[in-house]
């Protein structure tokens, strides 16, 4: 089997390169310095596959979608599934969306999730792929576009959004990070590393998780919503209204807290130990 990677110069491309290689396919690449084009893999390759920015994910995908067949395989590997998904629908090949829950840094697909959005194709041809990844240990979800990016403003939007809006509101007190450090607590370290780690990476991949996504701006104004009554019970001083507001959240979420507890509590020990 041939895998096809368009964008498969970029750090995720060349990631997902290696993964079909060790799984015993061959694999080619295009990318804007390659002689090898977009088209050439297009017309080659059992399994088209397009790793490139969001912003130009559905413009690559409308420009080589009249050149599949129905004998391959079109996937994406983008943070959002609709437009996507819809734009690989013109082509007359078989769809499946991907979307890979971590960054090209990680070592390998062990331990790693990946969200399926299957859209026209056999269960062998699903299998087959998804085999691919399972058998270097990624955990597979399957979902359908929708749902994908519903999830995703909360899981990336919600999340993202959070992390730098914390970011502008230390920024905004005028505290010195070096400074704050030398206060800290695990968790506080923890939360500040997670900051820290977005702002090294590349805006415009933020931007566009954040901008992109049509479900994004409902998540954000029940966040809106959120920060608006949590300060308002705090600005209150009424212990009884504090208290409610906890247990509400508590019980929302019991069934999480033990493992999270204990996820969390290994992470600080690690933070501290190391």
């Amino acid at each position: 089997m041939l895998a096809g990677i368009i964008g498969g110069t970029g750090q995720m491309g060349r990631f997902f390169a290696g993964v079909f290689e060790a799984a015993g396919w061959e694999a080619i690449v295009s990318g804007t310095k390659t002689s090898l084009t977009a088209r050439a893999v297009a017309e080659t390759a059992d399994l088209v596959m397009v790793s490139v920015p969001i912003r130009a994910t559905v413009g690559v995908i409308r420009e080589v979608a009249p050149l599949l067949s129905e004998e391959q395989v079109f996937c994406d590997l983008t943070s959002l599934k609709v437009e996507p998904v819809r734009a690989m629908l013109s082509s007359r090949a078989e769809v499946i969306g991907l979307h890979p829950m971590f960054g090209p840094g990680a070592a390998s697909l062990r331990g790693q999730t990946i969200v399926a959005t299957p859209a026209r194709c056999s269960p062998e041809t699903l299998e087959g792929l998804l085999s691919v990844f399972r058998d270097q240990g990624a955990a597979i979800t399957l979902s359908t576009p929708e749902d994908h990016d519903r999830m995703m403003a909360v899981i990336q939007g919600l999340t993202h959004f959070g992390t730098l809006a914390k970011a502008e509101a230390i920024r905004r007190t005028g505290a010195d990070v070096g400074e704050t450090l030398l206060f800290t607590s695990p968790v506080y370290r923890i939360e500040m590393g997670l900051v820290g780690r977005l702002l090294a990476q590349d805006a415009g991949l933020y931007g566009d998780i954040l901008q992109m996504n049509p479900a994004v701006p409902e998540v954000l104004s029940e966040f809106e919503e959120a920060v608006r009554m949590l300060r308002e019970v705090v600005e209150s001083g009424d212990e009884e209204r504090f208290r409610a507001f906890f247990a509400g959240n508590a019980g929302h979420y019991a069934s999480y807290l033990a493992a999270a507890t204990a996820e969390t509590d290994d992470l600080i020990n690690h933070v501290v130990n190391r």
